[in-house]
């Protein structure tokens, strides 16, 4: 029997069947979005107190970002009211923990409403060809120029929010997240990862959701409440992966 093609015939399997794939021990995990970056998970509100990270304008519309390009355009939104907004990224060379998504100003936190204790945002990548920031670049060029000048407190943006912000904000108040590892095309290759996350950490609490026939998603979770879970997305930062996810369980 000719082992080697069976080996060969195996790990395509496996690098073709999962959205994250390895590209070497020592090297990152790439992650294979759909047409454009987006990512939902836990933000960090800028604040005078965080010392190592660089300060952001109090009142701009820009982020800190990972991996995202500097000046590219993100539509940025409060998944439990539904208000968002658009910001730019100002810089993808500041440090600071994988387990949040980005740092935003705040100005960009008070405009979305966010809950400082659980700041969850969906952050979406906006190509600068598509028609919806064709429409809006003009309103958000208008929008930093106020964000500059006005003071934070009581500032509307009338254009994207005004009909939004007439909502109650009514948050959740029951913390249940899981971690998002990745969706892979085959069942196997999930218990393959499942498997390996088990042997190279502590980490024990992870399950397999069937989305669909050709879609697998592995999980780690639920969380009941945000030091667990970040000392969790922490723990995976042995494997490299570039796009874990937080997703809130409902």
């Amino acid at each position: 029997m000719n082992y080697k093609l069976i080996l060969i015939i195996f790990f395509t399997i496996f690098f073709y069947g999962c959205e994250q794939t390895i590209n070497s021990k020592n090297k990152k995990l790439n992650f294979e979005i759909e047409n454009k970056y987006k990512n939902a998970g836990f933000a960090l509100i800028y604040n005078d107190d965080l010392k190592d990270i660089k300060k952001i304008e109090p009142r701009s519309l820009n982020i800190y970002h990972k991996t995202l390009k500097k000046k590219s355009m993100v539509k940025i939104t409060n998944p439990n009211n539904g208000i968002s907004l658009i910001a730019e990224v100002k810089s993808n060379k500041i440090k600071f923990s994988n387990f949040y998504n980005s740092v935003l100003s705040p100005r960009i936190a008070e405009t979305l409403i966010l809950d400082k204790s659980e700041p969850y945002v969906n952050i979406v990548l906006i190509s600068k060809d598509s028609t919806f920031i064709a429409k809006k670049a003009k309103t958000y060029e208008e929008e930093s120029k106020v964000a500059e000048k006005a003071p934070i407190d009581g500032i509307q943006i009338k254009d994207l929010n005004a009909k939004k912000l007439k909502k109650k904000n009514v948050p959740n108040k029951v913390f249940s997240y899981s971690i998002k590892v990745a969706d892979f095309y085959y069942k196997d290759t999930a218990k393959i990862m499942l498997t390996r996350i088990k042997k190279e950490t502590s980490i024990n609490n992870l399950k397999i959701i069937k989305l669909s026939k050709t879609k697998y998603r592995l999980l780690i979770g639920p969380f009941n409440d945000i030091k667990s879970l970040k000392d969790t997305f922490e723990n995976m930062n042995v494997f490299n992966f570039e796009n874990l996810e937080i997703l809130k369980n409902v």
